[in-house]
């Protein structure tokens, strides 16, 4: 795999025109301290009137359950909740389900496992053997990234006890916003638990939560760099990102003044209208460290009844917070796209996958 250019080009607003490149580099193999063994990819997002924002995308087992596909033990519980009936199936010993149906406490584990193993890697290894532990500050964000044990992850690699200030950004509808409709609300930032001294003693920043939109993040990303003014950089863990969100990170203020880099889970995503908040995978080979996953990820997935691939539109994320604290829901959500999109259910999808 070669080095990869990907042409951006969209339109934010009525006036504000997004052009530029996104340039991912071959994938560099590493070894981490459990045995396992994984890729990082460095990537960079170049747009224009932006500084360049420095991405990089992980590979490893975890990861892969968690964007492609994973074998899983036949589980009645789950396929309840999608809504199935486990005797229709009880010849199977396991299944092959997406990572969108990876829910709840399970999801949790596996998302732990992947940051454990992604924050080894020696794109992040400088900075743990260059810093102390009082020098780095976590930033999870209410809900998703509270699910994310970045803490823990770093505990696991480095010992480090770092301070985790727990923040909750969201969006909330606002129809003077173009295309968007939503704006940002935070209503809690537990800076406080530090004193001035221990504030001042930040260098690095790690922040947690998916990016969709950007507008979240760039929110956050926004208030972590005002109120802790030794800040040098920010360190963004985001399992899912989508192009167009990281165009507004490249174009956020802080990006002008620290070095802000995100790490992402396998590959970027495309975002779909009409509210650009689905976001699916690009089928683009080249966008994917190892592309026979993504292949049996879009033949998982199949055609719908009029020969769409079902894949183009199937969002990494669809509820987000949603699949870590209401699986339930999560199910809803899938549906309600799924049906107004291509006539089809989650269910329908698994069964036939499930067929002898």
């Amino acid at each position: 795999m070669s080095q990869y250019e990907y042409p951006v080009s969209f339109t934010e607003d009525v006036i504000n025109k997004i052009e530029g490149a996104l340039t991912l580099d071959e994938p560099l193999l590493y070894q981490h301290h459990s045995g396992e063994s994984g890729f990082f990819r460095p990537g960079r997002l170049s747009i224009s009137d932006a500084p360049e924002l420095e991405i990089v995308l992980y590979h490893n087992d975890a990861t892969s359950k968690f964007m492609y596909l994973r074998k899983c033990n036949l589980d009645s519980n789950l396929l309840d909740i999608i809504g199935l009936n486990a005797n229709e199936f009880s010849s199977r010993a396991e299944q092959i389900l997406p990572g969108q149906l990876c829910l709840g406490s399970d999801r949790a584990q596996v998302i732990g496992d992947a940051i454990t193993i992604l924050t080894g890697s020696p794109s992040l290894a400088g900075i743990f053997s260059s810093l102390k532990q009082q020098n780095i500050a976590i930033f999870p964000i209410a809900r998703e990234g509270l699910k994310y044990l970045v803490a823990e992850a770093i505990f696991s690699n480095y010992g480090f006890f770092c301070d985790e200030i727990v923040l909750d950004a969201h969006h909330v509808f606002d129809s003077s916003v173009p295309v968007y409709n939503r704006t940002v609300e935070l209503t809690l930032f537990k800076d406080k638990d530090l004193d001035q001294h221990q504030k001042e003693n930040i260098n690095v920043a790690f922040l947690a939560d998916s990016i969709a939109s950007g507008l979240v993040m760039k929110e956050v990303i926004a208030r972590v760099s005002e109120r802790f003014e030794n800040l040098q950089r920010i360190e963004v863990i985001a399992p899912l990102s989508t192009v167009r969100g990281l165009c507004r990170i490249a174009q956020s203020e802080a990006n002008k003044k620290l070095h802000v880099r995100v790490h992402v889970f396998e590959t970027l995503l495309n975002a779909l209208p009409p509210d650009y908040y689905y976001s699916a995978h690009f089928a683009d080979p080249n966008f994917h460290i190892q592309p026979d996953l993504e292949r049996e990820y879009r033949a998982w997935w199949g055609k719908d009844s009029d020969g769409n691939n079902i894949a183009d539109t199937a969002c990494a994320g669809y509820g987000w917070s949603e699949v870590f604290y209401s699986p339930r829901k999560q199910i809803q959500m899938m549906n309600s796209q799924l049906i107004s999109r291509h006539k089809i259910t989650i269910a329908d999808i698994v069964r036939r996958n499930l067929k002898p």
